[in-house]
């Protein structure tokens, strides 16, 4: 119970002190009048899109794969990865270029040999990843909830 106590007592203290209230300050009516912020929409890029495009594709394949039932035929969207353009186009070097090699390589056995469908699959989101690891890091998490886990 002395724990709950001393938890709740630091949890007041923290909101209570990150209440600061700030003092109003009189605007110049000159500078509001005219003044407005410019916002910018955060635009994806081609290959960010394509990437959550073959997230999606690849969640969907591994349902129907789960389930049992046809894997359909090879998306071939997924072959703009070479020419997709870039948040940062530096990032298209010769790493990527041999990643995106593998990757493909690795999705299209899943379509050419349905029989070990979860074993191709598992591949090629094992190759995602170790692109990401390199590259970009933060959508690894995301990508590993698509492995195929057997029980």
């Amino acid at each position: 119970m002395n724990n709950i106590n001393n938890l709740l007592v630091l949890l007041l203290v923290v909101v209570f002190s990150s209440c600061k209230e700030t003092p109003a300050v009189e605007p110049d009516k000159e500078t509001t009048t005219t003044e407005k912020k410019n916002f910018e929409m955060y635009n994806m890029s081609e290959m960010a899109l394509l990437m959550e495009q073959m997230y999606v594709d690849n969640e969907r394949l591994k349902n129907r794969i789960i389930n049992g039932e046809e894997v359909g035929e090879f998306p071939t969207h997924f072959s703009k990865i070479h020419s997709s353009i870039m948040t940062d186009p530096s990032e298209n070097d010769a790493f990527f270029k041999e990643q995106s090699v593998l990757f493909l390589k690795a999705q299209e056995q899943i379509y050419a040999d349905p029989e070990n469908a979860a074993t191709h699959y598992n591949n090629a989101i094992q190759a995602c990843i170790s692109c990401h690891e390199v590259k970009c890091g933060g959508p690894i998490p995301r990508i590993k909830k698509l492995v195929i886990t057997t029980k």
